[in-house]
């Protein structure tokens, strides 16, 4: 009843508002990916909206206000439509209801289909009734069109241009799970489980109800995580939902997934925060104990360690030293992972190590790992990295504190095990557990360093300082000059990009349409797959059979061509594809054999079954 006294308010107000002599304040066009569709072939086409600036649009499940658009198609015969793909909206709080809204220019995509007997140049006039509502913080009018569309069965050529106008009408909608989630309701809480990989990150998750009441729309939606799934608990609405639950998981700005939850046993969401908090921080102390030995940090701390452990008796000097060392490496972990959560927050679509998407830092740590090489040689010598003194000019704490700060900056490169799934989880929890989670991976790099200097005994073991330290530096460049030809391949990555399929390994190559007709042309093999960092299913069939030592040998014995389509992002160029056979998500394997046309293979993969494909065919 909420919804409807709203709306009827709102609407009062706007038939005596002097904007509804406005023609409409959400403009509607119909447009289509193709002037020429080609018979039996599905062809984009979309309701494009644009409302005038403080007006908004409704998704298909308003909220708690709102009313959703309706279509009246008039379609030749045998000419069909698909339902309405909405994109992923935004949330609206108003007088204490939440709206499900679009703010800014959207589009509601649909496929058309024509009958495969339609003979080219057939015209197909596409007419459809358009009623929708558009609101304001103050007053909602209902608006209505009639739109036309004439077209031409032809070939389905598509103008560049409008291709990639669609393309980023596309890019919005959410993207299928693939695995089912389950959602529970006790008392007044209702909790939804939904498989989502640890590693994936989710910025402030939200997950929007396609079924109605199923939950309360304006409560607050609190996240957790339990190893691979995501865990979504709100407050739940006055009626039980009675079946399965739809909706979009929200996991950015435009980015989401669509979920389908059945009833089933879901974790209570305080036992899995502790549990997830927990995990991700043992996990974050462990992956920044395992940077210790990485090639970017090593030769950073190496000797520092050692002048450290050559402070002897001096106990008082050793602790002081290993708390400043302590206090640089986790200071600097928490700069960097607040301002990586301020970007988030800010609507940037930014990870871990967000500072090396700059070619400036990545010239500037190249600089740094050159210079450190050249000291560790002997070539010259670098005060501040020897002490830091240099830099503060007071004595050794404050030089351990900015070797601490030296150490955790340049080990950003490196991502070492535990290290994504904690911090994929420090971008679902609350903001305090999120920057504890970044300290601990600081307090993980300092582990040894804090060893040596409340540890007599560790001091003691060190070997005396001798002729050995000289050979020992100069072999210390091994690694650091290695990662600084690492750092220039980046840098010249990012200022020279380079084909996708460049930096592939022997036999393989990055999904193009070009590249797969060529290879098609040419006759050859091609296991081609389209997988996801998200997908679960994708990822156990590329550890489970994909990338076997015994298939990758039989693909290059036999001259198989694997090639790999990323859609983690949304590539468009993938989601054509995947359009164009039917499908709405990954993974998808193909095999093509020759010129014919391919194979769709299970979606469960056994090496047995790819190392048979591979086999050569009697020609």
């Amino acid at each position: 009843m909420a919804r409807q006294a709203f709306i009827l308010f709102l609407l009062l107000l706007g038939l005596g508002s002097p904007l509804w002599a406005r023609a409409t304040n959400i403009e509607a066009t119909l447009v289509a990916e193709s002037a020429a569709p080609a018979p039996g072939v599905k062809t984009a086409i979309a309701i494009r909206m644009r409302p005038a600036p403080g007006w908004h649009g409704y998704w298909i499940n308003p909220g708690d206000a709102g009313l959703p658009a309706t279509l009246d198609w008039s379609l030749p015969a045998g000419v069909t439509v698909s339902p309405l793909r909405y994109p992923v909206p935004k949330t609206l709080v108003i007088a204490g209801l939440m709206n499900h809204v679009y703010e800014g220019e959207y589009a509601l995509l649909t496929s058309l289909t024509l009958p495969a007997t339609m003979k080219p140049g057939t015209r197909v006039p596409i007419r459809v009734k358009a009623n929708w509502l558009a609101c304001t913080d103050k007053i909602c009018v209902p608006e209505r069109a009639e739109l036309a569309l004439d077209l031409v069965a032809g070939d389905g050529a598509i103008l560049p241009a409008t291709r990639a106008t669609f393309d980023g009408w596309r890019k919005p909608l959410p993207r299928p799970l693939g695995n089912p989630a389950t959602y529970t309701v006790e008392g007044d809480r209702f909790r939804i489980a939904i498989p989502f990989p640890a590693s994936a990150p989710a910025d402030r998750p939200w997950f929007f109800a396609e079924t109605d009441k199923a939950l309360s729309y304006v409560a607050d939606q609190k996240a957790g995580r339990q190893g691979d799934v995501l865990i979504i608990e709100t407050k739940a609405a006055g009626t039980r939902p009675d079946g399965p639950v739809t909706g979009v998981l929200a996991t950015g700005p435009d980015t989401g997934f669509q979920v389908e939850a059945q009833p089933g046993a879901v974790p209570a969401l305080a036992e899995t925060g502790v549990v997830a908090i927990l995990l991700a921080l043992g996990g974050s102390l462990l992956g920044g104990l395992l940077l210790n030995i990485m090639p970017c940090v090593f030769p950073v701390i190496s000797l520092k360690a050692l002048k450290l452990a050559r402070t002897g008796g001096d106990e008082r000097q050793a602790k002081r030293e290993s708390l400043a060392y302590a206090a640089g490496a986790v200071l600097t972990c928490l700069a960097l992972g607040g301002a990586l959560l301020a970007l988030r927050a800010s609507g940037i679509a930014v990870g871990w190590a967000f500072q090396l998407q700059n070619p400036w830092v990545i010239g500037f740590l190249l600089f740094l790992s050159l210079a450190i090489t050249a000291n560790l040689l002997g070539w010259f010598q670098l005060r501040s990295f020897g002490g830091g003194e240099a830099l503060v000019g007071k004595g050794g704490v404050a030089g351990s504190f900015w070797t601490g700060v030296l150490a955790a900056f340049v080990a950003t490169p490196c991502t070492g095990p535990f290290m994504a799934a904690a911090l994929g989880a420090a971008l679902v929890l609350p903001a305090p557990a999120a920057m504890a989670i970044f300290a601990g991976l600081g307090l993980g790099m300092a582990i040894p360093f804090l060893l040596i200097g409340f540890v007599p005994a560790l001091r003691q073991r060190f070997p005396k300082p001798g002729p050995w330290m000289k050979t020992f530096q100069r072999a210390l460049a091994v690694p650091m000059i290695l990662t600084a030809l690492a750092l220039y391949w980046l840098l010249w990555r990012q200022l020279s990009p380079p084909p996708p399929s460049a930096f592939m390994e022997k036999g393989t190559s990055a999904y193009t349409e070009a590249g797969l007709s060529r290879l098609r042309g040419e006759g050859r093999p091609v296991f081609l797959y389209f997988t996801a960092d998200w997908c679960i299913t994708c990822k156990v069939n590329e550890a489970a059979a994909i990338n076997r030592a015994e298939v990758r040998d039989a693909f290059t014995r036999n001259g198989v061509t694997i090639m790999i389509g990323d859609w983690t992002n949304g590539d468009p160029a993938i989601t054509r594809f995947l359009e164009s056979r039917g499908r709405s998500g990954v993974p998808l394997y193909l095999w093509y054999d020759g010129k014919a046309e391919p194979v769709e293979l299970p979606q469960v993969l056994t090496p047995r079954l790819l190392l048979d494909k591979a086999q050569p065919r009697p020609r």
